[in-house]
């Protein structure tokens, strides 16, 4: 997608504090963080949504989520982390493009709204 932000992310158009990068997923520190550690962990192939994972794609949402086991354990998560995907607008997503909120460095609330 041309105008997609996060496909632009991961052409490197637009700059970003990379966190991990590789031929399929690319993660990077949140420009507005929630908490101490706030990444997302994309795909650089377009998926609107979680909505939108199909068997043919499925292998990508998978790795995000190797993805975000790799970075819990480089930045000493043992605590324990969050991952929050959003769905749609009333789901709170913002980008129309699957990605992965990975939350973690305080205790966070067990409630989540």
């Amino acid at each position: 997608m041309p105008d997609c932000i996060f496909c632009k992310i991961a052409r490197g158009e637009i700059p970003s504090a990379k966190r991990y990068e590789d031929e399929d997923v690319i993660a990077f520190n949140d420009l507005n963080p929630q908490s101490p550690v706030h990444i997302l962990v994309v795909p650089k192939q377009h998926i609107e949504s979680a909505a939108d994972i199909t068997a043919d794609n499925a292998h990508l949402a998978a790795k995000c989520f190797e993805v975000i086991a790799k970075l819990a354990k480089e930045n000493n998560l043992q605590n324990g982390f969050r991952v929050i995907n959003n769905c749609g607008p009333d789901g709170g997503q913002t980008v129309p493009h699957l990605h992965f909120h990975l939350l973690a460095g305080k205790k966070l609330s067990e409630k989540i709204v």
